[in-house]
Parts: structure tokens; C-alpha cells; sequence
């Protein structure tokens, strides 16, 4: 699965992120409204990741998803 894949299909993947990374909000979600590097971004600050380890994660999940 691509990314274009997963934006398109935000609302139901929005979910299944929302099980793998239970800290970020409803709101944090819709306000990444699968933008990729929104994501990104909100890892980093979540999570207190670098933004290559963030980017790592979210395209290890996309792959399992």
C-alpha cells in the first residue's frame, strides 16, 4: 500500500493508527488528515522521535496495514 492509498482512505486507517499509537487524540488525528509529513511531525512531537525514526515507523505501518 502506498501513501496516496492510505490519505485517500484517511477515515478508515485513522483507526487503525489510532490502535497503534493510543497517545495522539481524535483531534491530533483529524488534524493530520493523512498528510504524511503532518504525521511525521506529530511523531516527533509525540514521541520524541527524529524525524528519520518517525518516518521509519509510519512507513513500517503502512507496509502492515
Amino acid at each position: 500500500m502506498n501513501w496516496d492509498q492510505v490519505a485517500g482512505r484517511w477515515t478508515e486507517f485513522k483507526g487503525k493508527a489510532r490502535e497503534m499509537w493510543g497517545d495522539i487524540t481524535d483531534d491530533e488525528w483529524d488534524r493530520v488528515a493523512g498528510k504524511r509529513e503532518q504525521m511525521v511531525g506529530l511523531m516527533q512531537k509525540k514521541y520524541g522521535d527524529s524525524k528519520e525514526d518517525a518516518e521509519r515507523k509510519i512507513d513500517d505501518w503502512v507496509r502492515k496495514i
